[in-house]
């Protein structure tokens, strides 16, 4: 099984414009609302293909009851944890030729004992082999000692731990050594500290982080494809969107595509990279943070590069 942890999950209102004027007043589409986090979107991703997830995540406020009543309608299993803050709600505005802009809430602080029900929580769900991935902004005050107490917590509990978060946060989970993480490419040049122009600079800075204890280093590019080094070596893939809506919680859906094939075999690393590109790619088609169906996942857009330039100059963000 895979269970996501979203220690900062938000509502997700999503508005639909023809373009961006500053100043100006606006006409919008009907907006689309869902529950959103990335751990989230991992778990409704892989909820709408038939593959078995739950979601760990605290929920607070009037938009906590939101939230808990959109993943109640769309059957994604989750366990809830109650807290005193309000749950964030977000906004993201996407205009007709793909630009997204987005406006996120900080979230609330969780208390300690708040935490230690999250942690605790988790620690009950998760049984040995399950895949747990802890992803997405964390709270504020939030500190790395306390997101490297809720790894611990799982040390002895024979998990595969996946880490997809950024900043300072990401560069303290390495210290738990998770087997995967999935940055994309301005997160990894975080941690790499210089900047990633060109896929041998991404693959180079990838071998890095697995020098420090990290198995698998999925870095998804956008428009650029993807890169995975791992201990089989380094696969490149791409991927086309003829038409982008949103990339809102493609990445997310990048990594739920991968784990929804590795996760049961780890013998085809090529089948999870294709699976996480299609993935990905049928995401960004669709409005706002909405999540991919068996029906709108197209195979044919995506590809495995054997010998991709590595020099050629990175253009997505």
């Amino acid at each position: 099984m895979i269970v996501t942890v979203t220690l900062n999950p938000s509502l997700d209102r999503t508005l639909e414009v023809e373009s961006f004027d500053r100043g100006a007043v606006l006409r919008t589409s009907e907006p689309t609302l869902e529950a959103g986090g990335k751990g989230v979107n991992v778990t409704r991703a892989l909820a709408a293909n038939g593959v078995e997830s739950i979601a760990v995540l605290p929920v607070g406020g009037s938009e906590g009851t939101e939230l808990t009543s959109l993943l109640d309608a769309a059957a994604v299993a989750a366990r809830l944890v109650p807290v005193s803050g309000r749950t964030r709600s977000n906004i993201t505005v996407a205009e007709a030729d793909g630009t997204i802009t987005k406006l996120n809430e900080p979230g609330s602080t969780l208390t300690a004992d708040e935490l230690a029900a999250v942690t605790s929580t988790v620690a009950s769900t998760v049984t040995a082999g399950d895949w747990v991935i802890i992803s997405g902004s964390v709270p504020p005050e939030f500190s790395t000692e306390q997101l490297l107490a809720l790894t611990s917590s799982l040390a002895d509990r024979a998990v595969n731990l996946a880490i997809d978060t950024s900043g300072d946060a990401l560069v303290a989970s390495l210290a738990a050594r998770p087997r995967l993480i999935k940055p994309n490419r301005a997160e990894l040049a975080e941690v790499a500290g210089r900047p990633l122009d060109s896929i041998s600079e991404v693959i180079a800075a990838a071998k890095g982080v697995r020098e420090l204890g990290v198995e698998i280093v999925l870095v998804s590019l956008g428009s650029d494809g993807a890169v995975l080094v791992g201990p089989a070596g380094v696969i490149v893939g791409e991927s086309h969107v003829e038409h982008p809506r949103s990339t809102v919680g493609a990445g997310d859906c990048f990594l739920a595509g991968f784990l929804s094939k590795f996760s049961v075999d780890e013998t085809d690393v090529d089948a999870a990279m294709l699976e996480a590109l299609a993935w990905g790619a049928a995401a960004a088609s669709l409005p706002g943070t909405a999540v991919p169906e068996p029906g709108d996942i197209d195979y044919t857009n995506v590809q495995l590069v054997w010998q991709p330039d590595l020099d050629r100059p990175l253009v997505a963000s």
